[in-house]
């Protein structure tokens, strides 16, 4: 009994140390980690709207009605993270940086910032994390990321035959689902500025 209840005490003093342990490194590190993720978004807001000298941060659409709408047009699987209005230096609006994540990446997340502009023209993107296979999904920031770039369309597709569009998103060799996963979490940036933000919608070219 007592050699139980002394491996009881020291079970107890090791777990109790170790939380502290944990908590310690935790709060040593949180502030250098919220620091580094900051500088990193501003970096991907400067990187899709290089013309703007600020952004203005803008309420998340969470109404139910919206919800069950935005999930009824495809993009259950996407969430847009965060939405803000790019502006000049005399605070005229530029047009929108929205954060996006998709949950239907083949190794996890993908979260990118995407811009658009006012008259409906993708920026570029901005990839923030990506957990795709090494060498397949990973090219998504060399062969996927450009292929946005200066598009004025409503929507995209993805292609395995060769973009013969402005629409046309040619998929990654060997990587179908994380084009499919990354295109259509664009695809949901652009349909929440058509219809929360006043943006246009184009016909597919």
């Amino acid at each position: 009994m007592k050699n139980m209840i002394k491996d009881a005490a020291i079970l107890f003093a090791i777990t109790l140390i170790a939380g502290f342990v944990l908590g310690f490194v935790y709060n040593v590190t949180k502030e250098p980690i919220a620091q580094a993720e900051e500088k990193a978004a501003k970096e991907a807001y400067a990187e899709v709207f290089q013309d703007a000298s600020d952004f203005n941060e803008l309420a998340i659409e969470e109404d139910s009605a919206y919800i069950s709408e935005w999930e009824e047009a495809g993009f259950s699987d996407v969430d847009v993270d965060k939405a803000l209005e790019a502006v000049d230096s005399d605070g005229n609006g530029l047009g929108y940086v929205l954060t996006l994540t998709s949950h239907a990446g083949y190794g996890g997340d993908i979260t990118f910032t995407l811009g658009i502009a006012n008259d409906g023209t993708v920026n570029g993107i901005s990839i923030l994390s990506i957990s795709e296979t090494a060498g397949l999904g990973m090219k998504a920031e060399a062969v996927l990321k450009p292929q946005y770039a200066g598009k004025k369309v409503s929507s995209f597709t993805v292609t395995k035959q060769g973009a013969t569009s402005d629409s046309q998103i040619d998929a990654i060799s060997g990587a179908t689902i994380t084009s499919n996963a990354l295109t259509t979490a664009v695809n949901g940036g652009l349909y929440y500025f058509q219809t929360k933000l006043g943006g246009v919608s184009y016909e597919a070219k």
